[in-house]
């Protein structure tokens, strides 16, 4: 008796079949989970060049070995290959979806093929049915979830759906997974879409079992504490992600006007501060989780009031915020909203208007009729979140297509501040001042990302474990970088939450998987586990057309130095980047070119990559 179900769901939409996949033991051994299984069955079931948005391209909802448990780890992942980036993607969501997944009986469900009309998905443990869902085609994300509720009879039914970002397949459409818990990144609505797949809902009736119970509780306790004592978990169950606004704020990272600047004179009222004021009334979580990192409130006063929201995540506020000059918090809750509703990144979305607002600026593009579109103007940015998702205009398709096609179909100057890598929008902490975290951003295994090795705290705190660190200089940065992204690639296959990190030991996470599925790991396990991911998703992307000339910055980043802040004067020049991609690919034991060594492949089990590539 164990926490895994031992299954995989498969269901095709083509011929409406389903089947199950007993997940080999082997797989179990090497990849954990979550991020791990998605790694293997992507390389193993898509082949180089399979169309993102075509039907042979899988979408798997995968969860770990401790979701469903006692244990904070109650997220799941979606995997898939992008639309956006052509890349492997993996992609998070929180609340309760994932261990609805695991109490059907499931490790995971993977969709294939697709459906021959709009269509949705319905699991009540071992039933798997295709339902008809042209009544819901046209209708936004949570009212899908609302209506699909309603259809069923049954409130307590888990729903992961899209909004009509998704049907128009928009390159950065997210998948909605109950109120405010999106996969966000990397287009995995439009996969759905492309599939006719509108949503998924999901019921189980079974509980998770454990095979050490007595020890799992243990080690659930340590874990607990370990989190009651962290002072980085305190804030986040105070003021969540908000917080950080300031934060960024003060150290010159936070965007302002298309990452222009660093800082935002009117950081504080997008904030935690401005937030409390204007939205919050009390503090939420996911299944289970004991941080409590999220809010729940209204905007209740000004324009937009009269809706219900959750936290402004820093994210959200700093790129629909910040970055456009945008100060108001109501509005900024508006803007996300819309998003949520549309079913589109609010990251993406955000980057992608501050960069036509400049493009605006410095006329490479035509100002849409009646549109003042400027930095501030809310206005402005709310008809692009209209016309990104609706795709009603040619200025709207463009944009859809993300910044890196955008830039590209409008010409040379454009691409200057078109602020990617690898074709995902960047993230909101500007890297000028805290070189490491550009060196996370070059080399990041889905296109820009800040969860895959986030440096931040460590070069604003002058040390990491115990090696001193200078944010300005590129000195032992790749050691921390390569550190960093093996521990979150091996940890992502629990799949635990991102804040739980901040305070429970590798020890006892090695802990907790062991009382739930037996055996003796130990916490080298899930760096050990994390490199062969990094290494075989780094096979899978180099087979899908990313090479050496990709692991690099924007060039507002590099040719741009940061006018404002602590780090004013300060860029990451192209020696920068060459010195430290270079030791970076010699401590991940690959060549000059990116290409892991077969030495390296062989060390970590992956000897067969090096010839199916």
């Amino acid at each position: 008796m164990n926490a895994y179900t031992g299954k995989l769901l498969i269901i095709d939409l083509t011929d409406r079949s389903s089947d199950i996949f007993p997940v080999p033991d082997a797989m179990k051994q090497a990849f954990i989970g979550g991020k791990g299984y998605g790694a293997r069955l992507l390389c193993d079931w898509v082949p180089p060049g399979t169309d993102p948005l075509g039907p042979e391209n899988p979408i798997m909802f995968l969860t770990g070995p401790l979701t469903g448990t006692l244990a904070p780890a109650m997220r799941g992942c979606i995997i898939t290959r992008s639309p956006l980036t052509g890349l492997f993607l993996d992609s998070y969501f929180g609340g309760s979806f994932s261990p609805e997944i695991k109490y059907a009986g499931y490790d995971g469900i993977v969709i294939k093929g697709r459906a021959d009309a709009p269509s949705y998905i319905w699991i009540d443990d071992e039933t798997v049915e295709i339902r008809d869902a042209r009544h819901l085609w046209g209708t936004d994300a949570l009212t899908a979830n609302q209506r699909i509720k309603e259809d069923l009879g049954d409130d307590t039914v888990r729903i992961a759906s899209i909004g009509q970002a998704g049907e128009n397949q928009v390159l950065f459409s997210l998948v909605s997974c109950e109120f405010n818990r999106q996969a966000g990144r990397g287009g995995a609505g439009a996969v759905m879409g492309a599939k006719n797949l509108k949503a998924i809902a999901v019921r189980g009736g079974n509980s998770v079992k454990v095979h050490d119970p007595q020890g799992f509780s243990q080690a659930c306790k340590n874990a607990f504490e370990e989190l009651r004592k962290s002072p980085d978990v305190e804030a986040l169950r105070v003021a969540g992600t908000a917080s950080a606004v300031e934060f960024a704020n003060e150290t010159g990272l936070l965007p302002n006007k298309n990452y222009k600047n660093g800082t935002f004179a009117k950081a504080s009222k997008i904030a935690d501060k401005g937030q409390s004021k204007h939205l919050w009334l009390g503090s939420s979580a996911c299944l289970g989780c004991p941080i409590r990192c999220s809010k729940i409130g209204a905007v209740r006063t000004g324009k937009f009031k009269g809706f219900v929201t959750d936290i402004i995540e820093y994210e959200s506020a700093a790129l629909l915020g910040a970055n456009l000059d945008i100060s108001d918090i109501r509005a900024v809750a508006h803007l996300t909203k819309l998003c949520d509703l549309y079913g589109m990144d609010s990251m993406s979305s955000g980057n992608l208007i501050g960069f036509a607002m400049e493009a605006c600026e410095t006329g490479l593009i035509k100002t849409p009729k009646g549109i003042d579109l400027t930095f501030g103007n809310v206005e402005a940015a709310e008809y692009l979140i209209h016309d990104m998702a609706g795709q009603k205009s040619e200025l709207g398709r463009l944009l859809s297509k993300g910044v890196k096609q955008a830039a590209k179909e409008i010409g040379d100057p454009a691409e200057a501040f078109a602020v990617h890598t690898k074709g995902l929008e960047t993230p909101a902490w500007g890297p000028r001042g805290v070189s490491g975290m550009g060196l996370a951003y070059m080399t990041t295994d889905r296109g820009g990302c800040h969860q895959r090795g986030f440096t931040v705290s460590y070069e604003l705190g002058g040390e990491y474990n115990g090696v001193p660190m200078d944010p300005l200089t590129t000195e032992n940065k790749a050691r921390m970088v390569v550190e960093l992204q093996n521990y979150s690639a091996g940890t992502d296959t629990l799949v635990k939450c991102d804040f739980g990190s901040f305070g429970i030991s590798d020890t006892t996470y090695a802990q907790l998987l062991t009382a739930a599925v037996g055996g003796d790991v130990q916490p080298g396990a899930f760096y050990e586990t994390g490199e062969r991911i990094w290494n075989l998703v780094r096979m899978f992307n180099l087979a899908n057309g990313t090479d050496e000339s990709q692991d690099t910055l924007p060039a507002r980043f590099v040719k741009e130095a940061l006018p404002d802040g602590p780090a004013k004067g300060h860029l990451i020049s192209e020696r920068d980047m060459a010195r430290m991609k270079q030791e970076y690919y010699d401590l991940r034991g690959w060549d000059k070119s990116g290409t892991p060594l077969k030495e390296t492949l062989a060390r970590l089990g992956l000897e067969d990559e090096n010839t199916n590539q």
